[in-house]
């Protein structure tokens, strides 16, 4: 009976062990599954975009992206394309949720130096570059699949808005997005249109102007800044050329001589020390309070980040046409 019972119990002890067995079997199973990799999307025929340093050829619709340009991530951010690094030195205000609680995304150094080794490691099944990183291609091009996008941050008189849009398709076509980016080409679009409505029946002249460390630049119409005259109609104060990045050093006499109605200020230094905006009460002198946008209080100080650390993105569009009418307020 003793020996019975002792048999019996073994069997139930390897019963037990099986069924064990199976069951975290099935648990791993199940834990594998949930954290494999995304199902690759196959194209039925590869995509070839062509630009200004080659021709990029996608196979697949992309699952880790690497962006090197906060434009870049805008872009993703508007099209809700998830991406998996990104540098973060200098990202806007209006993309801070990808600094705070998102350690998931890998931090790839800065955006003019890339960290190459830390994008190696990510692995990338694409990765979105602009004129900033452009001595890095060949090399990026080593790592994935790479696109260049063609914004001309030197001179946008021509085609700046053109450019973003057809930037924006370009992406909705990469990553199954048409119909949205199509939106977003129309409400583009719509707020376009709302600021020519005000800039084309007003007379008012305007100037921009760069702020750093104490010291301006003038950005005429061929400037960085020039479609902010060629595209959103805003009338110069000054003809006077310029397609340096950081456009043309000036003082307060020529801002005196030129008598903007509407004086639009970019605080660089705001942004490469990250800082708040300077206020009138931090720059102001005898010249610059004999300006006609002085006394009318029309003197704007831009969304630094919108104009400087991106101003070829759909946010930073909408942001810097906000600020373009508040001159005309």
């Amino acid at each position: 009976m003793n020996g019975k019972f002792k048999q019996c119990a073994a069997c139930l002890l390897g019963l037990m062990a099986v069924v064990t067995m199976v069951t975290v079997s099935g648990c791993d199973k199940k834990s594998a599954a949930a954290t494999a990799s995304p199902v690759v999307q196959k194209r039925a025929e590869p995509l070839l975009i062509q630009h200004q340093l080659g021709t990029t050829t996608i196979t697949d619709v992309p699952q880790r992206v690497a962006v090197m340009d906060m434009n870049e991530a805008d872009f993703l951010d508007q099209l809700n394309v998830p991406f998996a690094g990104m540098p973060k030195d200098f990202i806007p205000h209006f993309l801070d949720k990808y600094q705070q609680n998102h350690a998931d995304i890998a931090d790839l150094g800065g955006i003019v130096q890339p960290n190459m080794e830390r994008i190696h490691t990510l692995k990338p099944d694409l990765i979105l570059m602009t004129p900033i990183q452009k001595d890095h291609y060949q090399e990026l091009t080593q790592i994935a699949p790479t696109l260049y996008y063609e914004i001309n941050f030197n001179n946008s008189e021509h085609g700046h808005l053109a450019t973003i849009k057809n930037h924006l398709l370009t992406l909705g076509k990469i990553f199954n997005r048409e119909d949205l980016a199509r939106s977003k080409v129309a409400e583009l679009d719509a707020e376009v249109n709302k600021v020519r409505a005000i800039t084309k029946e007003r007379p008012e002249k305007a100037l921009v102007v760069l702020y750093n460390n104490g010291a301006f630049s003038n950005y005429g119409v061929d400037s960085r800044y020039g479609f902010i005259f060629s595209d959103l109609g805003v009338k110069p104060a000054s003809n006077d050329a310029s397609t340096s990045l950081h456009g043309q050093p000036i003082s307060s006499e020529f801002i005196k001589r030129a008598d903007p109605d509407i004086l639009y200020i970019i605080d660089r230094t705001s942004v490469m020390q990250h800082q708040p905006v300077i206020t009138a009460a931090q720059v102001t002198n005898p010249l610059l309070r004999a300006t006609k946008a002085w006394k009318n209080n029309r003197v704007v100080f831009v969304d630094a980040d919108a104009w400087y650390t991106t101003g070829a993105s759909p946010t930073s569009m909408y942001l810097l046409m906000q600020d373009v009418m508040k001159g005309y307020q």
